[in-house]
Formats: structure tokens, C-alpha cells, sequence
């Protein structure tokens, strides 16, 4: 009896099955690209562009600068206004200059002059109406004049007195409240001026720059994108039937051409519709299915070996 006839019989089935099962080829998805749009709220001509497309910059590098010369004279004026500003602040805690409290002090000495004059008047008077050589009356224009002298001296002492003080309280805390308004116009005009002037907000890579010196850009416009690796993730697609096996945290792994080993990462959003048509597919045979986005972000150290539009092959990691 041939023994070997089944063995061969299976051996053909089992080929037949295997060649039969399709290849586990993963999730089909593609690399994605979040660009950063680094621009100025500011218009401007440009007057510098320090980076080429396809440059590798490090975090806080200078990429552009716009003209600025409106922005440094209007700095400069402010920084003007505000000295001027505390030299007024400062000011008010001194009382008059030394020569004009020298004047009210002289003319308080000429004052006491002639009250003294007017005291010894008045007492000669009082003599002579007494004796019958002048009437009432003259004694009468002499005592005016006395008062008269005693209260301009008591005038003046207040004014020499007055002339040594600082100013008033409300005096003082407007001209620190002029002083403070300066100094926040001077604060705007500096970051109106720090503004024409952008540098690199993460280290990545140049993707592309928009416009060219002495080209000018309107305000909010972007002259470059900037590419960071911690903003390169894996977009893809997994049919309805196996979107319960994942979650989000759970770990994948990415394949791709020319990228070498395996590349590890992390799912951080998965659709919470789905879709019937993704954007970009690269398998006929999952046209027809209903598919939930998903994506996933590597390393920022792995993600240097992703470039976007790549097509990806995403499974779940064991």
C-alpha cells in the first residue's frame, strides 16, 4: 500500500491554502505633516531672510527680518517721553531752586523793614496826638499801615516757607501715573519693533520661504514653514471591524519604504466618524470599506525618518 499518496494529497492542500490567504500588509496610511507658518503681525518690506528651504534650524535661530525703521524712531521717541516723564516726576519732590527762594527771603527782609518802619511811625504819632500837634486821623493812616506791613510779612514768610516744600501728594502720584503711561507706550513701540525681527519657534526644517528680500509682506502673512520632527505623525485608515482592537496610547509600528527598521509610535486621535472615501489611499482592496481615520506620532528622533505624503504600512504592535 503507498503510504505517500496522502501525504502528498495534504502537503497540496495546504499549499494551495496558503497560497490562497492574502498577505498581512497592515493599515494603509501615509506620513502627515503639521507645518508651522512663521510670520509677522506687522507689514513690512524684507529686508533679510537668514534660511533656505530645506535648512535644518535650531529653536530661537533668526529666520527673517521686515524694515523697521518707522518702529526705531517711534522706540526712541517713546524712550524720550518717558525720560522726560520722570525728570517731571522727579521734579516735584524739590521745592524751589536755591536763587528763587533767595528772592522771596529778600523780599521778606524788605517787608520786616518797613513794618519795623511803620511800628516806630505809629508810636511817634501816638506821641503827638496826644500832645495835640496831628490829628486822630494820621494816627489812624498810620496803624493801616502798620497792619498793612504785618501782613505782608506774615506773605511772605509763607511763600519762603511754601518755596522749600515738594509737591503735594496728588501732585506727585500723577506725575508717577505720567511716568508708568510712558513707559507702556515705550513697552508697545518695543515689541512693535521685536516683532519685524522672527526666529525659529522649535528646532526643525525649513520646508519652503514664500517671499524674497525687498519683496513686501502684508501683515500676518507667512514667509516660510518651518517643519518640527514632533509635528511629523502616521495618518491612517482601519476598517469598522477592527477599530474595538485600539485605543488611544496603544502603540503601533510603521513600515515604509527606505525607512529601515520599524518605526515605533504612539496613537493620539482616532476619528470618532467614519468615512467611506479617505483623502489618500494606497490599497484597491480597501476602497470599498468603511474605514475610521487614525493617527499616530513616533519619536521626535524617528520622525526624522518620515517624510510627509510617505505611504505608510501601520499595525498594531505585539
Amino acid at each position: 500500500m503507498n503510504h505517500k499518496l496522502p501525504l502528498m494529497a495534504l502537503a497540496t492542500l495546504a499549499l494551495l491554502a496558503a497560497c490562497g490567504a492574502e498577505k498581512d500588509t497592515g493599515w494603509s496610511g501615509y506620513a502627515e505633516a503639521e507645518y508651522v507658518y512663521v510670520a509677522a503681525p506687522l507689514a513690512g518690506t524684507l529686508s533679510r531672510l537668514d534660511v533656505t528651504a530645506g535648512q535644518q534650524v535650531a529653536q530661537g535661530a533668526p529666520l527673517f527680518a521686515l524694515e523697521s525703521e518707522s518702529e526705531t524712531a517711534a522706540r526712541e521717541e517713546a524712550a524720550a517721553r518717558l525720560n522726560a516723564a520722570r525728570f517731571q516726576a522727579n521734579d516735584t519732590d524739590k521745592g524751589k531752586r536755591e536763587q528763587e527762594v533767595a528772592v522771596n527771603q529778600a523780599q521778606l527782609a524788605q517787608a520786616r523793614a518797613q513794618e519795623q518802619l511803620a511800628q516806630q511811625d505809629i508810636t511817634r504819632k501816638r506821641g503827638l496826638v496826644a500832645q495835640g500837634f496831628i490829628s486822630k486821623a494820621q494816627l489812624d493812616e498810620a496803624q493801616a499801615t502798620l497792619t498793612q506791613g504785618q501782613a505782608r510779612v506774615a506773605e511772605l514768610s509763607s511763600l519762603v516757607q511754601v518755596a522749600r516744600l515738594p509737591a503735594r501728594v496728588d501732585a506727585r502720584a500723577a506725575a508717577d501715573a505720567q511716568v508708568e503711561a510712558a513707559r507702556q507706550v515705550l513697552r508697545q513701540t518695543e515689541w512693535r519693533q521685536q516683532q519685524k525681527q522672527q526666529s525659529a519657534p522649535a528646532a526643525g526644517q525649513v520646508a519652503d520661504t514664500f517671499y524674497r528680500p525687498g519683496e513686501f509682506v502684508a501683515a500676518g502673512q507667512p514667509v516660510l514653514a518651518l517643519l518640527p520632527p514632533a509635528n511629523l505623525k502616521a495618518r491612517f485608515f482601519v476598517p469598522e471591524n477592527e477599530i474595538a482592537t485600539i485605543a488611544l496610547g496603544g502603540a503601533v509600528t510603521m513600515e515604509c519604504d527606505g525607512c529601515g527598521a520599524r518605526i515605533a509610535g504612539r496613537i493620539t486621535h482616532i476619528a470618532t466618524r467614519p468615512e467611506y472615501t479617505p483623502p489618500v489611499i494606497y490599497s484597491n482592496a480597501q476602497r470599498s470599506k468603511l474605514v475610521f481615520m487614525v493617527e499616530a506620532k513616533p519619536s521626535p528622533a524617528d520622525a526624522l525618518r518620515l517624510r510627509p505624503g510617505q505611504p505608510l504600512s501601520v499595525r498594531a504592535a505585539r
